[in-house]
Protein backbone atom coordinates (compact mmCIF):
# COMPACT_ATOMS: atom_id res chain seq x y z
CA UNK A 1 0.00 0.00 0.00
CA UNK A 2 1.45 3.39 -0.99
CA UNK A 3 1.75 6.26 1.46
CA UNK A 4 -1.05 8.14 -0.30
CA UNK A 5 -3.30 5.09 -0.02
CA UNK A 6 -2.47 4.83 3.68
CA UNK A 7 -3.21 8.55 4.07
CA UNK A 8 -6.61 8.10 2.44
CA UNK A 9 -7.37 5.15 4.72
CA UNK A 10 -6.40 7.23 7.77
CA UNK A 11 -8.67 10.04 6.62
CA UNK A 12 -11.64 7.67 6.30
CA UNK A 13 -11.09 5.55 9.43
CA UNK A 14 -9.50 7.91 11.96
CA UNK A 15 -9.75 11.56 10.93
CA UNK A 16 -13.41 11.54 9.90
CA UNK A 17 -14.55 10.24 13.31
CA UNK A 18 -12.38 12.77 15.12
CA UNK A 19 -13.76 15.70 13.11
CA UNK A 20 -17.30 14.59 13.93
CA UNK A 21 -16.42 14.90 17.64
CA UNK A 22 -14.03 17.87 17.57
CA UNK A 23 -14.55 20.44 14.86
CA UNK A 24 -11.40 22.30 13.89
CA UNK A 25 -10.99 25.88 15.07
CA UNK A 26 -11.06 27.29 11.54
CA UNK A 27 -12.16 26.21 8.09
CA UNK A 28 -8.76 27.07 6.63
CA UNK A 29 -5.37 27.54 8.28
CA UNK A 30 -2.91 29.76 6.41
CA UNK A 31 0.09 32.02 6.91
CA UNK A 32 0.07 35.81 6.56
CA UNK A 33 1.14 35.23 2.94
CA UNK A 34 -2.00 33.16 2.39
CA UNK A 35 -0.04 29.93 2.12
CA UNK A 36 -2.32 27.13 3.24
CA UNK A 37 -1.07 25.10 6.19
CA UNK A 38 -1.70 21.39 5.64
CA UNK A 39 -3.36 19.51 8.43
CA UNK A 40 -0.60 16.93 8.21
CA UNK A 41 2.70 17.32 6.36
CA UNK A 42 3.93 14.15 4.64
CA UNK A 43 7.20 13.29 2.90
CA UNK A 44 6.98 13.61 -0.86
CA UNK A 45 8.80 10.33 -1.33
CA UNK A 46 8.38 8.17 1.76
CA UNK A 47 10.68 5.26 2.48
CA UNK A 48 9.30 1.93 3.62
CA UNK A 49 9.77 2.71 7.32
CA UNK A 50 7.48 5.74 7.39
CA UNK A 51 4.34 3.90 8.50
CA UNK A 52 6.18 1.77 11.03
CA UNK A 53 8.19 4.62 12.63
CA UNK A 54 5.89 7.63 12.26
CA UNK A 55 2.41 6.59 11.19
CA UNK A 56 -0.47 9.04 11.33
CA UNK A 57 -1.70 11.16 14.26
CA UNK A 58 -4.18 9.39 16.51
CA UNK A 59 -2.94 6.03 15.27
CA UNK A 60 -0.28 3.55 16.44
CA UNK A 61 2.59 4.17 17.14
CA UNK A 62 1.43 7.76 17.92
CA UNK A 63 4.81 9.32 17.07
CA UNK A 64 2.95 12.21 15.48
CA UNK A 65 0.43 12.74 18.29
CA UNK A 66 -2.39 11.03 20.15
CA UNK A 67 -5.21 12.97 18.47
CA UNK A 68 -5.81 13.06 14.70
CA UNK A 69 -6.16 16.85 14.56
CA UNK A 70 -4.22 17.86 17.70
CA UNK A 71 -4.42 21.64 18.26
CA UNK A 72 -6.36 22.39 15.06
CA UNK A 73 -9.45 21.33 17.04
CA UNK A 74 -8.55 22.22 20.60
CA UNK A 75 -5.50 23.79 22.23
CA UNK A 76 -3.62 22.06 25.00
CA UNK A 77 -4.92 22.70 28.52
CA UNK A 78 -3.21 25.79 29.94
CA UNK A 79 -2.71 24.71 33.52
CA UNK A 80 -0.66 27.08 35.71
CA UNK A 81 0.70 25.40 38.87
CA UNK A 82 -0.34 27.48 41.88
CA UNK A 83 -0.85 27.24 45.60
CA UNK A 84 0.48 29.09 48.65
CA UNK A 85 -0.50 30.22 52.11
CA UNK A 86 -4.11 29.35 53.04
CA UNK A 87 -6.88 27.82 50.99
CA UNK A 88 -8.54 31.25 50.84
CA UNK A 89 -5.45 32.91 49.35
CA UNK A 90 -4.90 30.14 46.81
CA UNK A 91 -8.57 30.24 45.84
CA UNK A 92 -8.17 33.91 44.94
CA UNK A 93 -5.17 33.06 42.72
CA UNK A 94 -7.12 30.23 41.00
CA UNK A 95 -10.08 32.47 40.23
CA UNK A 96 -7.71 35.17 38.96
CA UNK A 97 -6.01 32.70 36.62
CA UNK A 98 -9.33 31.39 35.32
CA UNK A 99 -10.40 34.98 34.63
CA UNK A 100 -7.13 35.48 32.69
CA UNK A 101 -7.88 32.55 30.38
CA UNK A 102 -6.34 29.56 32.15
CA UNK A 103 -8.22 26.40 31.15
CA UNK A 104 -7.29 24.01 33.98
CA UNK A 105 -6.25 24.16 37.63
CA UNK A 106 -3.00 22.75 39.06
CA UNK A 107 -2.61 22.58 42.83
CA UNK A 108 0.68 22.95 44.70
CA UNK A 109 0.59 21.70 48.30
CA UNK A 110 2.89 22.73 51.13
CA UNK A 111 5.47 20.27 52.48
CA UNK A 112 3.50 19.17 55.57
CA UNK A 113 0.56 18.25 53.34
CA UNK A 114 2.83 16.42 50.91
CA UNK A 115 4.20 14.16 53.64
CA UNK A 116 0.91 13.62 55.46
CA UNK A 117 1.06 15.97 58.46
CA UNK A 118 -1.56 18.44 59.67
CA UNK A 119 -0.70 22.11 60.01
CA UNK A 120 -0.71 21.83 63.83
CA UNK A 121 1.77 18.94 63.95
CA UNK A 122 5.11 19.97 65.54
CA UNK A 123 6.97 18.71 62.46
CA UNK A 124 5.06 21.24 60.32
CA UNK A 125 6.29 24.27 62.26
CA UNK A 126 7.68 26.96 59.96
CA UNK A 127 6.58 25.21 56.75
CA UNK A 128 2.82 25.79 56.71
CA UNK A 129 1.76 27.43 53.43
CA UNK A 130 5.34 28.16 52.33
CA UNK A 131 5.80 26.20 49.08
CA UNK A 132 2.15 25.43 48.46
CA UNK A 133 -1.29 25.56 50.02
CA UNK A 134 -1.93 24.04 53.44
CA UNK A 135 -4.67 21.37 53.35
CA UNK A 136 -5.44 19.47 56.55
CA UNK A 137 -9.18 18.83 56.36
CA UNK A 138 -12.16 18.76 54.02
CA UNK A 139 -12.95 22.33 55.11
CA UNK A 140 -9.62 23.52 53.68
CA UNK A 141 -10.35 21.70 50.43
CA UNK A 142 -13.85 23.17 50.31
CA UNK A 143 -12.45 26.67 50.71
CA UNK A 144 -9.76 26.00 48.11
CA UNK A 145 -12.44 25.43 45.45
CA UNK A 146 -15.00 27.96 46.67
CA UNK A 147 -17.01 29.33 43.70
CA UNK A 148 -15.22 26.89 41.35
CA UNK A 149 -17.62 24.16 40.12
CA UNK A 150 -15.58 20.96 40.11
CA UNK A 151 -17.70 19.36 37.39
CA UNK A 152 -16.75 22.23 35.05
CA UNK A 153 -12.94 22.34 35.47
CA UNK A 154 -10.06 19.91 35.09
CA UNK A 155 -7.84 19.83 38.19
CA UNK A 156 -4.33 18.47 38.57
CA UNK A 157 -2.97 17.85 42.07
CA UNK A 158 0.76 17.41 42.64
CA UNK A 159 0.48 14.98 45.52
CA UNK A 160 2.05 11.55 45.89
CA UNK A 161 2.29 9.62 49.16
CA UNK A 162 -1.12 10.81 50.50
CA UNK A 163 -2.67 11.14 47.00
CA UNK A 164 -5.63 8.89 47.87
CA UNK A 165 -6.57 11.07 50.85
CA UNK A 166 -6.44 14.33 48.88
CA UNK A 167 -8.43 12.75 46.04
CA UNK A 168 -10.98 11.61 48.65
CA UNK A 169 -11.29 15.22 49.87
CA UNK A 170 -11.74 16.45 46.30
CA UNK A 171 -14.48 13.87 45.65
CA UNK A 172 -16.18 14.73 48.94
CA UNK A 173 -16.18 18.46 48.09
CA UNK A 174 -17.57 17.70 44.62
CA UNK A 175 -20.40 15.70 46.23
CA UNK A 176 -21.18 18.65 48.52
CA UNK A 177 -21.35 20.88 45.43
CA UNK A 178 -23.87 18.45 43.92
CA UNK A 179 -21.51 17.36 41.14
CA UNK A 180 -21.70 13.96 39.47
CA UNK A 181 -18.51 12.27 40.67
CA UNK A 182 -18.33 10.11 37.56
CA UNK A 183 -17.92 13.31 35.49
CA UNK A 184 -14.93 14.70 37.43
CA UNK A 185 -11.85 15.35 35.29
CA UNK A 186 -8.29 15.78 36.42
CA UNK A 187 -5.09 14.11 37.56
CA UNK A 188 -3.30 13.16 40.75
CA UNK A 189 0.45 12.71 40.46
CA UNK A 190 0.41 9.59 42.69
CA UNK A 191 3.91 8.57 41.50
CA UNK A 192 5.78 7.22 44.51
CA UNK A 193 8.71 5.58 42.72
CA UNK A 194 10.19 8.87 41.55
CA UNK A 195 9.87 10.13 45.16
CA UNK A 196 12.33 7.45 46.28
CA UNK A 197 14.66 8.50 43.43
CA UNK A 198 14.48 12.25 42.97
CA UNK A 199 12.12 14.17 45.21
CA UNK A 200 11.81 12.68 48.70
CA UNK A 201 8.19 13.32 49.73
CA UNK A 202 7.49 9.67 50.53
CA UNK A 203 5.83 8.34 53.69
CA UNK A 204 5.36 4.59 53.55
CA UNK A 205 7.58 1.69 52.39
CA UNK A 206 7.30 0.62 48.75
CA UNK A 207 4.89 -2.35 49.13
CA UNK A 208 2.02 -0.49 50.87
CA UNK A 209 2.70 2.57 48.72
CA UNK A 210 2.16 0.49 45.58
CA UNK A 211 -1.01 -0.94 47.15
CA UNK A 212 -2.39 2.58 47.64
CA UNK A 213 -1.74 3.29 43.96
CA UNK A 214 -3.51 0.17 42.71
CA UNK A 215 -6.41 0.85 45.09
CA UNK A 216 -6.81 4.22 43.38
CA UNK A 217 -6.59 2.57 39.93
CA UNK A 218 -9.35 0.12 40.84
CA UNK A 219 -11.63 2.67 42.53
CA UNK A 220 -11.39 5.30 39.79
CA UNK A 221 -11.87 2.80 36.96
CA UNK A 222 -15.36 2.14 38.35
CA UNK A 223 -16.34 5.39 40.08
CA UNK A 224 -14.32 8.24 38.52
CA UNK A 225 -13.64 6.99 34.97
CA UNK A 226 -12.55 10.36 33.53
CA UNK A 227 -9.86 10.87 36.17
CA UNK A 228 -6.18 10.28 35.40
CA UNK A 229 -5.16 8.04 38.29
CA UNK A 230 -1.43 8.66 38.03
CA UNK A 231 0.92 11.14 36.41
CA UNK A 232 4.10 9.14 35.95
CA UNK A 233 6.67 11.84 36.35
CA UNK A 234 9.91 12.39 34.52
CA UNK A 235 9.81 16.05 35.49
CA UNK A 236 11.50 15.62 38.87
CA UNK A 237 13.95 13.08 37.46
CA UNK A 238 15.09 15.77 35.00
CA UNK A 239 15.13 18.44 37.71
CA UNK A 240 17.45 16.19 39.72
CA UNK A 241 19.92 16.31 36.84
CA UNK A 242 19.12 13.49 34.42
CA UNK A 243 19.65 13.65 30.67
CA UNK A 244 16.74 13.62 28.21
CA UNK A 245 17.32 9.91 27.47
CA UNK A 246 17.37 9.08 31.19
CA UNK A 247 14.19 11.08 31.74
CA UNK A 248 12.35 8.97 29.15
CA UNK A 249 13.91 5.69 30.26
CA UNK A 250 13.39 5.99 34.00
CA UNK A 251 9.89 7.42 33.62
CA UNK A 252 8.73 4.62 31.35
CA UNK A 253 10.46 2.02 33.54
CA UNK A 254 8.43 3.33 36.47
CA UNK A 255 5.33 3.16 34.27
CA UNK A 256 6.10 -0.50 33.54
CA UNK A 257 6.36 -1.16 37.30
CA UNK A 258 2.94 0.42 37.96
CA UNK A 259 1.31 -1.61 35.19
CA UNK A 260 2.87 -4.82 36.54
CA UNK A 261 1.71 -3.98 40.06
CA UNK A 262 -1.85 -3.39 38.84
CA UNK A 263 -1.84 -6.67 36.93
CA UNK A 264 -0.64 -8.53 40.05
CA UNK A 265 -3.54 -6.93 41.94
CA UNK A 266 -5.90 -8.59 39.47
CA UNK A 267 -6.76 -5.61 37.25
CA UNK A 268 -7.20 -5.94 33.50
CA UNK A 269 -4.71 -3.82 31.55
CA UNK A 270 -7.35 -2.35 29.23
CA UNK A 271 -9.50 -1.34 32.20
CA UNK A 272 -6.94 0.98 33.79
CA UNK A 273 -4.32 1.82 31.13
CA UNK A 274 -6.45 4.57 29.58
CA UNK A 275 -6.36 6.47 32.90
CA UNK A 276 -2.55 6.54 33.09
CA UNK A 277 -0.88 9.83 32.23
CA UNK A 278 2.68 11.17 32.22
CA UNK A 279 4.46 14.36 33.26
CA UNK A 280 7.60 15.56 31.49
CA UNK A 281 10.08 18.41 31.75
CA UNK A 282 10.65 20.87 28.90
CA UNK A 283 14.35 21.69 29.10
CA UNK A 284 16.64 24.04 27.17
CA UNK A 285 17.88 22.00 24.18
CA UNK A 286 14.95 22.85 21.93
CA UNK A 287 15.24 20.22 19.19
CA UNK A 288 16.21 17.44 21.58
CA UNK A 289 13.14 18.20 23.70
CA UNK A 290 10.77 18.06 20.70
CA UNK A 291 12.26 14.69 19.74
CA UNK A 292 12.12 13.44 23.33
CA UNK A 293 8.35 13.79 23.52
CA UNK A 294 7.88 12.01 20.18
CA UNK A 295 10.23 9.18 21.19
CA UNK A 296 8.51 8.67 24.56
CA UNK A 297 5.11 8.44 22.89
CA UNK A 298 6.28 5.86 20.34
CA UNK A 299 8.17 3.73 22.87
CA UNK A 300 5.25 3.61 25.35
CA UNK A 301 2.87 2.54 22.57
CA UNK A 302 5.20 -0.33 21.74
CA UNK A 303 5.54 -1.33 25.42
CA UNK A 304 1.80 -1.39 26.01
CA UNK A 305 0.93 -3.26 22.83
CA UNK A 306 3.80 -5.73 22.66
CA UNK A 307 4.85 -6.23 26.28
CA UNK A 308 1.50 -6.01 28.04
CA UNK A 309 -0.70 -7.14 25.14
CA UNK A 310 -3.14 -4.26 25.61
CA UNK A 311 -5.87 -4.40 22.97
CA UNK A 312 -7.41 -0.93 23.05
CA UNK A 313 -5.70 1.93 21.16
CA UNK A 314 -6.43 4.16 24.17
CA UNK A 315 -4.24 1.85 26.27
CA UNK A 316 -1.29 2.45 23.91
CA UNK A 317 -1.45 6.24 24.08
CA UNK A 318 1.05 8.21 26.11
CA UNK A 319 -0.80 11.38 27.16
CA UNK A 320 1.31 13.88 29.05
CA UNK A 321 1.47 17.18 30.88
CA UNK A 322 4.59 19.32 30.53
CA UNK A 323 6.15 21.91 32.81
CA UNK A 324 9.00 24.14 31.80
CA UNK A 325 12.28 23.47 33.61
CA UNK A 326 12.48 25.14 37.01
CA UNK A 327 16.13 24.10 37.36
CA UNK A 328 17.11 26.27 34.37
CA UNK A 329 15.70 29.49 35.87
CA UNK A 330 18.27 31.97 37.16
CA UNK A 331 18.12 34.51 39.96
CA UNK A 332 20.55 36.60 37.92
CA UNK A 333 18.82 38.77 35.28
CA UNK A 334 15.47 37.07 36.00
CA UNK A 335 13.80 38.70 33.00
CA UNK A 336 15.89 36.35 30.83
CA UNK A 337 13.77 33.52 32.19
CA UNK A 338 10.90 34.70 30.00
CA UNK A 339 12.95 33.77 26.92
CA UNK A 340 13.95 30.41 28.42
CA UNK A 341 10.37 29.53 29.31
CA UNK A 342 9.11 30.56 25.86
CA UNK A 343 11.55 28.21 24.11
CA UNK A 344 10.78 25.38 26.49
CA UNK A 345 7.02 25.83 26.15
CA UNK A 346 7.33 25.90 22.36
CA UNK A 347 9.21 22.59 22.42
CA UNK A 348 6.39 21.02 24.43
CA UNK A 349 3.77 22.26 21.97
CA UNK A 350 5.76 21.07 18.96
CA UNK A 351 6.23 17.78 20.79
CA UNK A 352 2.48 17.31 21.19
CA UNK A 353 1.76 17.91 24.89
CA UNK A 354 -1.82 17.63 26.22
CA UNK A 355 -1.40 20.28 28.90
CA UNK A 356 1.28 22.77 29.87
CA UNK A 357 2.53 24.86 32.77
CA UNK A 358 4.90 27.74 32.11
CA UNK A 359 7.15 28.82 34.99
CA UNK A 360 7.23 32.43 36.08
CA UNK A 361 10.30 34.64 35.65
CA UNK A 362 10.74 35.18 39.41
CA UNK A 363 10.57 31.57 40.64
CA UNK A 364 14.32 31.32 41.24
CA UNK A 365 13.84 34.08 43.82
CA UNK A 366 10.48 33.49 45.51
CA UNK A 367 6.91 32.36 44.97
CA UNK A 368 5.57 34.00 41.79
CA UNK A 369 3.61 37.22 41.94
CA UNK A 370 0.36 37.78 40.04
CA UNK A 371 2.14 39.81 37.39
CA UNK A 372 4.81 37.14 36.82
CA UNK A 373 2.16 34.42 36.62
CA UNK A 374 0.19 36.48 34.10
CA UNK A 375 3.27 36.86 31.88
CA UNK A 376 3.84 33.09 32.06
CA UNK A 377 0.23 32.39 31.07
CA UNK A 378 0.36 34.98 28.29
CA UNK A 379 3.43 33.15 26.94
CA UNK A 380 1.27 30.07 26.35
CA UNK A 381 -1.53 32.15 24.85
CA UNK A 382 0.83 33.90 22.42
CA UNK A 383 2.19 30.53 21.27
CA UNK A 384 -1.37 29.25 20.84
CA UNK A 385 -3.02 32.23 19.17
CA UNK A 386 -0.22 34.14 17.44
CA UNK A 387 2.67 31.86 16.47
CA UNK A 388 0.91 29.57 13.99
CA UNK A 389 2.68 26.44 15.28
CA UNK A 390 -0.64 24.95 16.43
CA UNK A 391 -2.14 25.01 12.94
CA UNK A 392 -0.61 21.75 11.68
CA UNK A 393 -0.11 18.38 13.35
CA UNK A 394 3.52 17.56 14.24
CA UNK A 395 4.96 20.32 12.01
CA UNK A 396 8.63 19.34 12.52
CA UNK A 397 8.15 15.73 11.39
CA UNK A 398 10.37 14.79 8.49
CA UNK A 399 13.23 17.03 9.57
CA UNK A 400 16.30 14.85 9.19
CA UNK A 401 17.60 16.03 12.55
CA UNK A 402 14.28 15.66 14.41
CA UNK A 403 13.78 12.11 13.14
CA UNK A 404 17.41 11.21 13.91
CA UNK A 405 17.09 12.57 17.46
CA UNK A 406 13.76 10.81 17.96
CA UNK A 407 15.28 7.48 16.93
CA UNK A 408 18.40 7.96 19.06
CA UNK A 409 16.47 8.93 22.19
CA UNK A 410 14.17 5.92 21.75
CA UNK A 411 17.17 3.59 21.31
CA UNK A 412 18.98 5.01 24.35
CA UNK A 413 15.84 4.69 26.50
CA UNK A 414 15.30 1.10 25.35
CA UNK A 415 18.87 0.23 26.36
CA UNK A 416 18.28 1.63 29.86
CA UNK A 417 14.96 -0.21 30.21
CA UNK A 418 16.67 -3.48 29.23
CA UNK A 419 19.27 -2.95 31.99
CA UNK A 420 16.51 -2.21 34.51
CA UNK A 421 14.60 -5.34 33.42
CA UNK A 422 17.76 -7.40 34.03
CA UNK A 423 17.87 -6.04 37.60
CA UNK A 424 14.29 -7.18 38.20
CA UNK A 425 12.47 -3.94 37.39
CA UNK A 426 12.33 -0.30 38.46
CA UNK A 427 11.86 -0.92 42.18
CA UNK A 428 14.86 -3.24 42.34
CA UNK A 429 16.94 -0.78 40.28
CA UNK A 430 16.01 1.96 42.74
CA UNK A 431 16.80 -0.24 45.75
CA UNK A 432 20.23 -1.03 44.26
CA UNK A 433 20.86 2.69 43.76
CA UNK A 434 21.33 2.30 39.99
CA UNK A 435 18.84 4.97 38.95
CA UNK A 436 20.02 7.45 41.58
CA UNK A 437 23.66 6.92 40.60
CA UNK A 438 22.99 7.46 36.90
CA UNK A 439 21.14 10.71 37.61
CA UNK A 440 23.83 11.95 40.02
CA UNK A 441 26.58 11.26 37.48
CA UNK A 442 24.69 13.13 34.77
CA UNK A 443 24.02 16.07 37.11
CA UNK A 444 27.68 16.24 38.13
CA UNK A 445 28.86 16.19 34.52
CA UNK A 446 26.43 18.98 33.61
CA UNK A 447 27.57 21.14 36.54
CA UNK A 448 31.22 20.58 35.67
CA UNK A 449 30.54 21.71 32.10
CA UNK A 450 28.98 24.93 33.43
CA UNK A 451 31.86 25.58 35.81
CA UNK A 452 34.42 25.03 33.03
CA UNK A 453 32.47 27.41 30.80
CA UNK A 454 31.80 24.73 28.20
CA UNK A 455 28.06 25.14 28.80
CA UNK A 456 27.07 28.79 28.78
CA UNK A 457 24.31 29.96 31.12
CA UNK A 458 23.51 33.51 30.05
CA UNK A 459 23.82 35.93 32.94
CA UNK A 460 25.53 33.38 35.20
CA UNK A 461 28.88 32.30 33.71
CA UNK A 462 28.84 34.68 30.74
CA UNK A 463 27.20 38.02 29.90
CA UNK A 464 26.95 39.00 33.56
CA UNK A 465 26.07 42.47 34.85
CA UNK A 466 26.03 44.28 38.15
CA UNK A 467 22.36 44.49 39.04
CA UNK A 468 19.79 45.07 41.74
CA UNK A 469 16.66 42.93 41.34
CA UNK A 470 13.64 45.23 41.46
CA UNK A 471 10.86 42.70 40.82
CA UNK A 472 7.80 42.73 43.03
CA UNK A 473 8.00 40.06 45.75
CA UNK A 474 5.32 37.73 47.14
CA UNK A 475 5.50 37.14 50.90
CA UNK A 476 3.64 34.46 52.88
CA UNK A 477 2.43 35.78 56.24
CA UNK A 478 3.78 33.51 59.02
CA UNK A 479 0.55 34.20 60.95
CA UNK A 480 -1.31 31.80 58.67
CA UNK A 481 0.18 28.89 60.63
CA UNK A 482 -1.51 30.08 63.81
CA UNK A 483 -4.81 30.45 61.97
CA UNK A 484 -4.59 26.90 60.63
CA UNK A 485 -3.88 25.60 64.14
CA UNK A 486 -6.94 27.38 65.52
CA UNK A 487 -9.19 25.99 62.79
CA UNK A 488 -8.00 22.45 63.44
CA UNK A 489 -8.51 22.84 67.18
CA UNK A 490 -12.10 23.95 66.60
CA UNK A 491 -12.73 21.11 64.14
CA UNK A 492 -11.61 18.48 66.65
CA UNK A 493 -13.68 20.04 69.43
CA UNK A 494 -16.90 20.14 67.40
CA UNK A 495 -16.83 16.82 65.49
CA UNK A 496 -18.21 13.47 66.69
CA UNK A 497 -15.17 12.19 68.59
CA UNK A 498 -16.48 8.65 69.05
CA UNK A 499 -17.25 8.31 65.34
CA UNK A 500 -13.79 9.64 64.44
CA UNK A 501 -12.12 7.05 66.67
CA UNK A 502 -14.32 4.30 65.25
CA UNK A 503 -13.49 5.23 61.63
CA UNK A 504 -9.75 5.46 62.32
CA UNK A 505 -9.86 2.00 63.89
CA UNK A 506 -11.76 0.69 60.89
CA UNK A 507 -9.14 2.23 58.60
CA UNK A 508 -6.28 0.56 60.49
CA UNK A 509 -8.05 -2.79 60.24
CA UNK A 510 -8.51 -2.39 56.50
CA UNK A 511 -4.87 -1.36 56.08
CA UNK A 512 -3.87 -4.65 57.71
CA UNK A 513 -5.94 -6.55 55.14
CA UNK A 514 -6.65 -6.22 51.43
CA UNK A 515 -9.79 -4.06 51.33
CA UNK A 516 -9.73 -1.09 48.92
CA UNK A 517 -8.99 1.95 51.08
CA UNK A 518 -10.48 4.68 48.88
CA UNK A 519 -14.12 4.37 50.10
CA UNK A 520 -12.84 4.50 53.70
CA UNK A 521 -10.77 7.62 52.95
CA UNK A 522 -13.89 9.34 51.58
CA UNK A 523 -15.99 8.32 54.58
CA UNK A 524 -13.27 9.53 56.95
CA UNK A 525 -12.78 12.99 55.43
CA UNK A 526 -16.55 13.50 55.16
CA UNK A 527 -16.66 13.01 58.93
CA UNK A 528 -13.95 15.61 59.61
CA UNK A 529 -11.01 13.27 60.08
CA UNK A 530 -7.87 15.10 59.03
CA UNK A 531 -5.12 14.24 56.58
CA UNK A 532 -2.57 13.80 59.37
CA UNK A 533 -4.85 11.54 61.41
CA UNK A 534 -5.46 9.26 58.42
CA UNK A 535 -1.75 9.10 57.55
CA UNK A 536 -0.80 8.46 61.17
CA UNK A 537 -3.27 5.57 61.28
CA UNK A 538 -1.55 4.09 58.24
CA UNK A 539 1.90 4.77 59.72
CA UNK A 540 0.88 2.73 62.76
CA UNK A 541 0.24 -0.27 60.50
CA UNK A 542 2.84 0.11 57.74
CA UNK A 543 5.62 2.14 59.33
CA UNK A 544 7.63 4.78 57.47
CA UNK A 545 10.21 4.41 54.72
CA UNK A 546 13.74 5.45 55.65
CA UNK A 547 16.18 5.86 52.78
CA UNK A 548 19.37 3.82 53.00
CA UNK A 549 22.14 5.74 54.71
CA UNK A 550 19.81 7.83 56.92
Amino acid sequence: MTLQEQYKKWQENILKKSLERFKERRECFQTSSEIEIPRLALPREADLTYSERLGFPGEYPFTRGVQPTMYRSRFWTMRQYAGFSTAEESNKRYRYLLQQGQTGLSVAFDLPTQIGYDADDPIAQGEVGKVGVSISSIHDMEQLFDQIPLDKVSTSMTINAPAGVLLAMYIAVAKRQGADVSKLRGTIQNDILKEYVARGTYIFPPAPSMRLITDIFSFCEKDVPNWNTISISGYHIREAGSTAVQEVAFTLANGIAYVESALKAGLNVDEFAGQLSFFFNAHNNFLEEVAKFRAARRLWAKIMRERFKAQKPLSWQLRFHTQTAGSTLTAQQPENNVARVTMQALSAVLGGTQSLHTNSMDEALWLPTEKAVRVALRTQQIIAYESGVADSVDPLAGSYLIEYLTDEIEKGAEDYISKIDEMGGALQAIEKGFVQSEIQNAAYAAQQAIERGEQVVVGVNQFTVEEEVTLERLRVDPAIELGQRERLKKLRETRDRRLAEELLGKLQGAASGTENLMPLFIEAVENNITLGEICNALRAVWGEYVAEGF
